[in-house]
């Protein structure tokens, strides 16, 4: 769990609240500006990750890895 006090000092700082519940109170999925690639979730897209159907979350973490190297 997020907690909500700190959410406009994290703000300030760059993070993103992507994803939060419909009221908005629960973040669920988060990332920060100033990195590459730097994304945090509350879910599990492991789940509807296959070999050859990659959930976007890991297809896109991979796409930005092969730009760095």
């Amino acid at each position: 769990e997020f907690n909500n006090r700190y959410r406009d000092a994290f703000c300030q700082h760059g993070m993103i609240f992507s994803g939060t519940s419909p009221d908005n109170r629960l973040v669920e999925a988060v990332e920060l500006t100033r990195d590459t690639f730097y994304v945090g979730v509350q879910f599990h897209p492991e789940f509807k990750s296959r070999p050859n159907r990659a959930h976007p979350l890991f297809r896109e973490f991979i796409k930005a890895a092969c730009q760095q190297k």
